[in-house]
Formats: structure tokens, sequence, C-alpha cells
């Protein structure tokens, strides 16, 4: 009896047999080198010295000669910290409006009782199917029109709220049990303090979930700051690397070094949020 229960254990739904094991392994270091690889490549081609050929019929992985002299020559190249400062501006200010403006929409839409919420919430989910190079020109001419044109806050400004944010945190906020509200309303709490007593403290998950995608995507991106910024001076890292492009175009050694000089931000935000982005996602594979 017990040697049967033994065997149907083995042979439930959970049992995972060796093939399967083999084939989920085979899958995940397929994923992993085809993610991983690229990155790999460009930072060993960043770390090659002159007299390597990175276009030899057999390249190799790993630099014969290592040398940092490719990042020396990016910073003499281009003002490569001033373009990082504005990028940084521009992080922060999508960051900044991302965290508050989500936040605080995605608790109404949530907690709050208006007219006109559900109206509200379609067109949210509405912005969402458009693809953003359909807007772009309107975001061009508003912002133009409002006198940014050319500055960072004109850069940062499109980005300052997302919609998908907002969803986000509304979820969020909805799996925050009602009678929690409810014990607070009956105590005579605003909505202010609702939010910040009770909304707040259990959201932080998802809002360093928010924090990272907002600060990742400001900080890539390319074809926004592209069409805004005209004077040099106010470029962002990821415009102002395309000088490397031009000028060194038979060096990718240089391309290479200021790809990865624009990467290392976003690998200091991560791993100083790495603790809670994990953890709001799995409030939210959980409460979602």
């Amino acid at each position: 009896m017990a040697a049967h229960a033994k065997s149907a254990r083995h042979s439930g739904f959970n049992t995972i047999t060796t093939g399967e094991k083999v084939l989920r392994y085979t899958l995940l270091l397929v994923v992993l080198a085809i993610t991983v690889s690229p990155f790999l490549w460009q930072l060993s081609t960043s770390l090659k010295s002159l007299d390597e050929d990175i276009y030899a019929q057999t390249p190799t992985f790993l630099p014969e000669h290592p040398t940092l002299d490719n990042y020396v020559k990016v910073a003499e190249t281009i003002p490569v910290w001033s373009y990082a400062a504005n990028s940084l501006v521009v992080a922060v200010i999508v960051v900044a409006g991302n965290a508050v403006g989500a936040t605080i929409a995605g608790y109404a839409l949530a907690k709050l009782r208006f007219r006109g919420a559900k109206l509200l919430m379609g067109l949210f989910l509405a912005t969402l199917v458009l693809p953003g190079e359909v807007t772009i020109i309107s975001q061009y001419v508003t912002v133009r029109g409002l006198g940014l044109a050319d500055t960072l806050v004109g850069v940062a400004l499109p980005g300052a709220i997302g919609m998908l944010n907002v969803l986000l945190m509304r979820t969020a906020f909805q799996a925050i049990p009602p009678e929690m509200d409810e014990a607070a309303i009956i105590d005579g709490a605003t909505a202010w303090q609702r939010l910040r007593h009770i909304g707040l403290p259990n959201v932080r998950g998802m809002l360093s979930v928010i924090t990272i995608f907002a600060f990742i995507g400001a900080w890539d991106d390319f074809l926004w700051p592209l069409i805004v910024l005209t004077n040099p001076e106010n470029y962002t890292l990821t415009v102002g690397l395309q000088y490397l492009n031009g000028t060194f175009s038979a060096n990718p050694r240089l391309i290479a070094a200021g790809t990865m000089i624009s990467f290392l931000p976003i690998v200091i935000v991560f791993a100083a949020l790495q603790r809670f982005f994990f953890r709001g996602v799995e409030e939210g594979a959980i409460k979602g």
C-alpha cells in the first residue's frame, strides 16, 4: 500500500522526468546564450587593443591584451560625463513623475469612487493599444507649443506618467483588502491619510518595479531625444554616442566602450533596487 502511494506520488503531475529536465535546461541555456552573448561580445570588444583584429575570420572572444584605453578615448572624444548628466536629469524627472503620478492616479482608480472613473479607465487602456510612433508628431507639436523644444524637460515630459504604470499601480492598490480602507474611513482618515499609511506600505514592491522600468526607459530612449534636441550641449548620452559612430566608424572598439559606459548606470540602479524589484514581481504574480 505504501509502495503504491509512493509510486502514485512519483507518477503525479508534479513529477519531472529526466528528459524534461534536460529539455528545460537546454532551453534555458539557449535563451541565456541569445540574450547575454551580444552583451559579452560588446564588453570583449571594448577591452581589445588596436593591434587585435576584430574582423578576423576566427575572432577570439577573450582580448589578447586587455586595455582600458578605449574608455579613455571615448571620454576624450565626446563630453560623455556631460551627456550622462543630461540623461540623469531626464531619468530623474521621468522616475519622479511616474512614481508620484502613477501612484496617485492608480490609487484614485482603485480606491476612490467618482463619476467618470470607468471612462477614464477606458481611455487609459486605449492609449496602450497605440504604438508610440503614432503619437510622436502630436507629442512634438505639443512640446514645441509649450516652449520646451530643445530642453531636457521637453525630453522627459511625454514619459513623465506612463499609462501602463498607472494600471500596474491600480492593480497593486486593488490587492489591498477593502476592509482596511473601511476601518480607516470609520476612524475618520482622509483619502491622503489612507494612501500614505495604508496604500503606500503595501505597494512598495510594485513601486520599485515601476521605478526601475521608468529609469531604464528614460535612460535608453534614443528616438524622442533625437527629435526634440538640436543643441549638442543638451544631448543625452544615447544621442551623444552617435558621434562615436560618425568619427570612428572604422573603430567599433570605441563604440563598444561607449555602450558599456551607458550601460553602467542601469546596472547600479538595478543592483540598488533588485531586492524590492523581485519582491514586487512576486507580489504581482501572487496577487495579480
